[in-house]
């Protein structure tokens, strides 16, 4: 709930929070209960699980309730609990195929996303270690099995009440995450893996089970959703739309493009500011203040961003339409005024000799 402050922050009857990312392990003032400090007791997941599970058995169940359960994890550096530590030691993991250093999986990129292989957040030199990819995924893997449980034990605590079926359960995760895509760890890119995030809603009471909705929907229409729900209209600032007709019907007319906007960070000085628009069928990035090639995938036939379109003829049209509608929806939302933040702290910005090399530019810049 933010860097410096864990107060209570207005609206809410109970308060249970942590300053910055907490940790996973007991902490002595680890935890804010209602503008008091009390120590971290036990694994950070299955603490906050406790208090939400006990608030909602102590409440009356004459009125509607909203509870909103944002779990540390699972943010690096991760930590599973006790239980679940080693669970997939003995488990498979496939690296992505662009991930490989090979001339057809970055030909056509831009030339920072070589370059970043070899930095904080990428392969050859993540978190400025020499970090093993698999145990690093898999350990990921393992911390996330106690927000499973987690989910598990607040939906059968509304199961006991009776109030399942009739509660709207809303399950997402706050930003995308590259394990080896493109040579990339971490977020901070437009690429699907970064970009995307899961979602999964529930409420057989309100709507069928079992659909897959296609329509671009984002982490802003997550509130006014809500608050359609509890019968409220969203206020005219907020610039996200409700989607809960989609629940019922997926074929209701929607956006057909969503905006993405990254600055570029001191701290992280090895990503680019980028904008970019993605429609169902292709996404077009853009970026500003360096030297280097923009991008233009089919995200229908080329999920996985593979082949950069932005220099082939045939999609020259498409290019033009994109940009033109990128830099309509940034003057829309104000998006044309960069901001300048403040350095917060030490740069990442180290490279590793046994890495990989700078980038090169794509064919096309050399004539």
């Amino acid at each position: 709930m933010g860097g410096e402050s864990d107060a209570p922050r207005p609206g809410f009857d109970r308060w249970v929070s942590f300053r910055g990312q907490g940790t996973y392990l007991p902490t002595k003032a680890g935890l804010n209960i209602d503008g008091q400090h009390v120590p971290q007791k036990g694994y950070i997941t299955d603490e906050l699980t406790d208090y939400c599970v006990d608030w909602l058995n102590s409440r009356s169940d004459e009125k509607p309730f909203f509870i909103y359960l944002s779990h540390k994890a699972v943010h690096s550096e991760f930590i599973p609990a006790e239980r679940h530590r080693g669970r997939y030691a003995d488990a498979k993991w496939t690296p992505p195929v662009t991930m490989d250093l090979t001339e057809e999986n970055f030909a056509d990129k831009p030339r920072w996303v070589k370059d970043q292989r070899n930095s904080w957040h990428g392969v050859d030199f993540a978190y400025h270690s020499q970090e093993d990819l698999d145990k690093y995924y898999k350990s990921y893997c393992e911390t996330l099995l106690a927000v499973d449980d987690s989910l598990g034990r607040v939906m059968s605590a509304l199961e006991k009440k009776n109030m399942l079926d009739e509660t709207l359960v809303i399950y997402m995760g706050d930003n995308g995450f590259c394990f080896g895509e493109h040579g990339l760890i971490d977020k901070r890119t437009a690429y699907e893996a970064s970009m995307r995030i899961p979602l999964i809603a529930r409420c057989p009471g309100a709507f069928t089970k079992g659909q897959n909705c296609e329509k671009v929907v984002a982490n802003i229409d997550i509130a006014p959703t809500i608050l359609e729900v509890a019968g409220l209209q969203a206020p005219a600032q907020m610039q996200g739309q409700s989607f809960l007709g989609l629940l019922t019907n997926p074929d209701l007319p929607w956006r057909d493009s969503l905006l993405y906007e990254y600055y570029w960070e001191r701290q992280f000085p090895q990503t680019p500011t980028m904008h970019a628009i993605r429609t169902a069928e292709f996404k077009f990035i853009r970026y500003h203040g360096i030297w280097d090639t923009d991008e233009l995938y089919d995200i229908k036939n080329d999920p996985l961003e593979r082949k950069n379109l932005i220099q082939i003829p045939e999609y020259a049209t498409q290019v033009k339409k994109l940009r033109a509608q990128l830099f309509q929806e940034l003057e829309k939302t104000d998006g044309t005024t960069m901001p300048l933040y403040p350095f917060p702290g030490q740069p990442r910005n180290m490279r590793s000799h046994r890495g990989a090399q700078p980038g090169d530019f794509p064919p096309w810049f050399y004539k």
